[in-house]
């Protein structure tokens, strides 16, 4: 039975598509593009769907990972010693001679000096090490709410030391106080010692703050061999 009522024609299927291609194009030039930012998130979260094997340890070593043998720098300059050019641009990058090098594979980091540089007194040298019996003793006095920075000199032997990184722990009465971590760098053997400047940091002010306080300086590279370890103490005088 047919019904009185007429059924409306839609719009053809051609009109759609051109409605469709239209409500896209306005879409496309409302849509902003990605910043830089949003690029860089975007690949952040693309490099966190590793498998958890594939992820560094709780030791910070990655998983998997073995690293190649150690070879002296005598070594490496010898495989080219009948390349004068070669073996003279070698001496050249890695800032030493092949007479000072002996063939020792573990690289040697000798500090001579620690200073504090601070604009109450200007800088302080210290030569290192210091006689055991001085161990710990005051190395500088500080006023309280004053910058400061630690200054180091030292040379590298025998061979590259790779990520040399500090540590400086700070006590007061027993307690820990602060601590602070940096990384140094990589620094090849050279006849001429590096002279690097810690950060800048500021003394605490208040009652509180003022007294006397011991620290360790604690150096390290990447294979978790320890350089030095200084303890030493300062003092936080009140600021007139």
């Amino acid at each position: 039975m047919e019904s009185g009522k007429k059924e409306e024609a839609g719009p053809s299927r051609g009109v759609v598509n051109a409605e469709e291609k239209k409500d896209k194009q306005r879409e496309m030039k409302t849509e902003k593009p990605l910043t830089i930012s949003e690029v860089l998130l975007a690949d952040e979260d693309e490099e966190e769907e590793y498998d958890d094997e594939d992820v560094k340890e709780g030791d910070g070593v990655v998983a998997g990972f073995s690293p190649g043998p150690l070879v002296s720098l005598k070594e490496q300059i010898e495989k080219d010693k009948d390349d004068d050019s070669l073996r003279r641009w070698k001496e050249k990058l890695l800032g030493c001679v092949e007479g000072d090098l002996n063939g020792q594979m573990e690289p040697e980091v000798k500090f001579h000096s620690i200073g504090i540089i601070s604009d109450d007194f200007g800088e302080i040298t210290t030569p290192l090490p210091i006689d055991k019996n001085q161990n710990g003793h005051v190395l500088f006095t500080l006023k309280e709410g004053s910058r400061f920075q630690l200054k180091l000199t030292f040379n590298v032997m025998h061979n590259i030391v790779s990520g040399l990184t500090y540590s400086n722990t700070v006590w007061k009465a027993g307690l820990q106080v602060d601590q602070s971590k940096g990384m140094l760098g990589t620094f090849a053997p050279q006849r001429e010692p590096y002279v690097h400047t810690l950060e800048e940091e500021t003394t605490p002010s208040g009652v509180l703050a003022r007294g006397l306080y011991s620290a360790k300086l604690k150096f390290e590279d990447d294979d978790r061999r320890c350089h030095m370890e200084l303890n030493y103490s300062f003092e936080i005088k009140k600021s007139r």
